[in-house]
């Protein structure tokens, strides 16, 4: 059974509008896994760190804004 995407629901970093542009490493994570900064596009409501593979979504009625 595929439970990878209810994972990534349950255990997704939820992002509020103030919290954009998303990026990884996220302020809550502990210095000692930190890696590189990498920007994460959230134009389809959520994306997933290439680096550490961290979960990202958007909270309910957030939307993603292209400039």
């Amino acid at each position: 059974r595929d439970m990878s995407e209810h994972t990534a629901q349950t255990d997704a970093v939820v992002l509020q509008a103030n919290e954009l542009p998303a990026a990884c490493p996220n302020p809550r994570m502990p210095l000692w896994s930190s890696h590189p900064k990498v920007y994460l596009d959230l134009a389809h409501g959520s994306a997933r760190c290439p680096y550490c593979g961290t979960a990202y979504r958007l909270a309910d009625g957030v939307s993603a804004h292209g400039h």
